[in-house]
Order: C-alpha cells, then sequence, then structure tokens
C-alpha cells in the first residue's frame, strides 16, 4: 500500500484523530485529579491511566484497520478494472458493511449503465457506417458503372467508324475501361455485399470464402449448419466483417496454405470458427497490425465474444460466439 496515500485516507485521518483525543484525555484527566507526579503512588496511577488508554487506543486501531479494509480493497477493484470490459467487477465481499455494500451496488450499477450507453452508441456508429457502405456501393454500381458502360458504347460506336489505325488504341482503352468496371464491382461487394442482403449470412459467407480462395490460391473449405434466421442485422454484419477481416489478414500476414471455415447455428446461437495453418503468432504480444483489437469491440459492441487461439508455427484460429 502506498504509504502517503495511506496517511492521507480516511481510516489514517480517523486514527490521527483519536491519537490527539487520548493524549488530550490523558492530560486532562491528569489535571482534573490533580496528580502530582512528584509523588510515586500518583505516578503509578498516571502510568497505568496512560497504559490503559494507550491499549484503548490500540484496539481502537485494529477495529477501525479491519473495518476498513474492505474499503480498501474495493478501492483496488475499481482501480483495476479494465474499461473495456467492465463485467470483470466483481461485487462486495461478503463481510463487507452495508455502506461498502451499498457502494459496491452502485458503482456496479453504474458501469452497466455506462456499458449498456457504450454499446447503443456503439451499435449506431455501426448502423451508419454500414449505411454509408451501402449508399457508396449503390453509388458505384448504379453511377460510376453506367458512366463506364456508356463509354464502352460509345468505344464501340467509335471503333465502327474508325480507321485501322486506331483500332488498336480503341481495343487497349475498352479494356481498360472493363478492367476498372471490375474492379468498381469487386469494390462494392467489398462495401457491401448483395448476397447479404439478398441470400442472408450463410450465402454471403460461403460466397466471400470462395471469392478469397480464387483471388489467393489458398485452399479453403466452408461448412455450414443451420440457418441464421434468428440473428439481428448488427449481428449478422458484424459476423460478416469478422469473416471478412480474418481472410484478409490470412492473405496479408499467415502466409498459409489452407483454410477452413466453420459456420454453425443452434438453438444458442452462431459460431463461426476460421483457422488457418499458417505462421501463427503470440496473442500476448504486440500484434497491432491484424486488427484484433477492432474485431474484439466489434464483436462486444453487438453481445458476441471473440476467442483467439494461436502461437508462433501452430498456425492461428479465430472463433466468434454470438447468442
Amino acid at each position: 500500500m502506498n504509504p502517503r496515500r495511506d496517511s492521507n485516507s480516511l481510516a489514517g485521518q480517523v486514527i490521527a484523530a483519536n491519537v490527539l483525543m487520548v493524549v488530550a484525555t490523558l492530560f486532562a484527566a491528569g489535571a482534573a485529579t490533580h496528580l502530582n507526579l512528584k509523588i510515586q503512588d500518583e505516578r503509578l496511577q498516571f502510568g497505568l491511566l496512560g497504559l490503559s488508554i494507550v491499549l484503548v487506543l490500540l484496539v481502537n486501531m485494529l477495529m477501525l484497520r479491519r473495518r476498513f479494509s474492505p474499503l480498501d480493497r474495493l478501492i483496488d477493484r475499481i482501480e483495476a478494472i479494465d474499461p473495456a470490459d467492465p463485467a470483470d467487477f466483481e461485487a462486495a465481499e461478503p463481510d463487507a458493511t452495508e455502506e461498502i455494500d451499498r457502494l459496491a451496488a452502485s458503482f456496479r450499477r453504474m458501469l452497466s449503465r455506462i456499458d449498456d450507453e457504450r454499446k447503443r452508441s456503439g451499435r449506431l456508429v455501426l448502423r451508419a457506417q454500414e449505411e454509408e457502405r451501402r449508399r457508396l456501393a449503390r453509388d458505384l454500381h448504379d453511377e460510376v458503372n453506367q458512366s463506364l458502360t456508356a463509354i464502352l458504347l460509345r468505344l464501340e460506336a467509335l471503333n465502327q467508324s474508325a480507321g485501322p489505325d486506331v483500332e488498336d488504341e480503341i481495343g487497349e482503352v475498352k479494356r481498360l475501361v472493363n478492367q476498372a468496371m471490375d474492379e468498381l464491382l469487386k469494390l462494392a461487394r467489398q462495401l457491401r455485399p448483395s448476397a447479404l442482403d439478398d441470400h442472408g449470412l450463410t450465402s454471403a459467407i460461403v460466397g466471400q470464402v470462395r471469392r478469397f480462395s480464387s483471388q489467393t490460391g489458398i485452399k479453403a473449405d466452408v461448412t455450414t449448419s443451420g440457418e441464421a434466421t434468428e440473428l439481428e442485422s448488427d449481428q449478422e454484419i458484424a459476423a460478416y466483417r469478422f469473416a471478412q477481416e480474418a481472410l484478409s489478414n490470412i492473405a496479408q500476414h499467415a502466409d498459409a496454405s489452407r483454410v477452413e471455415v466453420d459456420l454453425s447455428v443452434n438453438g444458442h446461437g452462431l459460431e463461426l470458427r476460421i483457422e488457418d495453418d499458417g505462421r501463427g503468432f503470440d496473442p500476448a504480444g504486440d500484434h497491432g497490425g491484424i486488427g484484433l483489437s477492432g474485431m474484439h469491440e466489434r464483436a462486444r459492441l453487438v453481445g458476441a465474444r471473440l476467442e483467439v487461439a494461436s502461437r508462433p508455427g501452430h498456425g492461428t484460429a479465430l472463433t466468434l460466439q454470438v447468442p
């Protein structure tokens, strides 16, 4: 315990006040009884009186320490709380006083309200992000893609009337326009997959895994069981973004040759597990580049739980559990 904090604590101030009161009482008692310390018997009486008061003071100090120690432990638990996971806070101790028990209960209620508000505001942010993604994907598909299609038609018409000396150049421009259209459609799918809106979470994740395998050359197997029909839209989006981020990390960092994706839905909720045979990493180390903190936060905001199992040289397994 910090000595400076202990000297300024409520218990320390009460003990200091008691010491002053005892000393004052001792001298007041001696003055009231007109004790003459030059007389042997009266010196003995004064000593006995002082000894008895010191014993009372020691008992008083021990009782104060005992009664204030639950408060000190409560303060230590409050200071050790992880703001990102307030559920770690424990209730008051069984032998705590009524006031400390009420204080602990009040603090737990406050943490619960703060956590609920954080989740509510976080979900609003996620919804706003997804709505903006949906708008951008729609604009890319409807506006920009249509403009590129019109350019292709104009190039085709120009090719019919142009001479053979510019035919190769027009063909190259058409190739570049087609490439831009493909990249725009790919970007639109990444922003907001149409399969998620049209066919549901299972189809969207299966399509995502297949695209991942075709684009990276990494063998990827996906198994599904059950249909995620009871999930909220926020939870569906969180599960899809989890799979998207996990597969992106595997492509960029894992150096894997095989990926297994398992999506199962039962009466307890949804479980999405993505496992690779790549290089792995130490979950306790510095891994800010792979976005685990963001994945954990997104999971918490929708009431889900993310588990990470990995070690260097033995691959990685990420599991998302959505109740």
